[in-house]
């Protein structure tokens, strides 16, 4: 038996074709869109040109039939340059198209996958409300139907993507009733974009990803078409949880693009910089800090690679995702600091990507289940 962790002419192809789109035309623009806390409309349009959010999606609904580990390939190479384009690619396609993807039926799927697919429109998933965070459990929101219709009311908080120009549809969870054993009852609606007392707040002032949209959402009255149901009733918790097992492995992908970029800005500086006569390179000191950085996204590739596979054979990979997930955005963090340090003053300027990285990396520790939430389902899946 061999172990090939060689990638396959059509994924290098994919791999290639993003580095070079996030070099070329990310790169050169992007630091001024962060700074300006401002969407960049124009990078997105372009990726959806180019394919990459529908890249997962069957070409039946406008996609571009490929796999999920094609996304994380692509969502590496765009963080290796910035995490807020990442993270928009990341959003809209696993928070925002994949749950109508998995879950819808063919007509929702038909409605609102092609734009999707295609990057013409974003979709967001509302599941975070302001006193829950990791406890997604205690929803608030409720949902109730009259008719044909269904009634929301409520509010979440940190949804991504879900107040562009382009955002087109969110899928909340509510509470739809109640479980035999008393627990609530929780499913999953969509909620077109401009639907009355659907009210959209300002964008939050982060410390990171501040070219990506983020934004509390709020529902008075809301009223849905019933068939705006996305998958079973009261399945909605359950198939979440389902997506954010792909989620995490996704953001490992972020998360590891995030600390290769931290490798590639320490190895040109170290060539670039000189103190006491010579170039930082040269020294012990920096070449073991930036060996440590290299081992660290070398560990966490292998460990979203492994994850990914184990996606894509159809075996549960609940365990290796919350691994991928967690070794990942330690390495992402740990990267940030070290060049950071590299960089000295330099790395705490905002021209200079390291400080946009040093920033951006702290939400992959929180983002999609915390590292703790990780530890907890780790542990699970070993029986404890």
């Amino acid at each position: 038996m061999t172990v090939d962790l060689t990638l396959s002419e059509e994924h290098e192809a994919l791999r290639a074709t993003v580095e070079e789109f996030a070099h070329k035309e990310v790169a050169p623009v992007i630091g001024e869109f962060y700074e300006r806390c401002e969407f960049p409309y124009e990078l997105v349009a372009k990726m959806g040109a180019m394919g990459l959010f529908g890249l997962p999606i069957s070409e039946e609904y406008g996609g571009m039939g490929g796999d999920y580990f094609a996304l994380c390939l692509a969502l590496e190479e765009l963080a290796r340059v910035d995490s807020s384009v990442a993270i928009t690619l990341e959003a809209g396609v696993s928070l925002g198209a994949m749950p109508i993807y998995r879950f819808g039926t063919d007509e929702q799927k038909r409605e609102w996958l092609p734009a999707l697919a295609a990057g013409e429109k974003l979709g967001a998933f509302g599941l975070t409300e302001p006193g829950g965070g990791s406890d997604a459990g205690a929803t608030r929101t409720t949902a109730r139907r009259e008719g044909d219709e269904w009634v929301i009311n409520g509010s979440k908080a940190f949804i991504t993507n879900s107040g562009t120009d382009i955002t087109s549809v969110v899928t909340v969870t509510a509470i739809t009733g109640e479980q035999p054993d008393g627990r609530k009852q929780i499913s999953a609606i969509m909620v077109p974009a401009g639907t009355p007392g659907f009210t959209v707040s300002q964008k939050y002032s982060k410390v990171g990803w501040s070219a990506s949209d983020t934004r509390e959402l709020f529902f008075d009255d809301v009223r849905v078409p019933a068939a705006n149901l996305v998958g079973e009733l009261g399945r909605g918790y359950a198939q979440f949880l389902s997506i954010l097992d792909e989620g995490r492995v996704a953001i490992a992908a972020v998360s590891v693009g995030l600390a290769q970029g931290c490798v590639d800005e320490s190895v040109r500086y170290a060539h670039e910089r000189s103190a006491f006569g010579n170039p930082i390179g040269s020294y012990q000191a920096i070449q073991f800090k930036i060996a440590d950085m290299e081992a660290r996204a070398h560990t966490a590739r292998l460990a979203y690679y492994g994850a990914a596979a184990k996606m894509l054979r159809g075996e549960p990979f609940k365990k290796e995702a919350a691994i991928a997930k967690l070794v990942a955005s330690n390495a992402a963090m740990d990267n940030a600091r070290d060049a950071t340090q590299i960089f000295g003053g330099y790395g705490f300027m905002n021209e200079y990507p390291v400080a946009r990285f040093y920033r951006d990396a702290k939400i992959l520790e929180i983002g999609e289940g915390t590292s703790e939430v990780q530890k907890m389902l780790i542990a699970r899946q070993l029986g404890l």
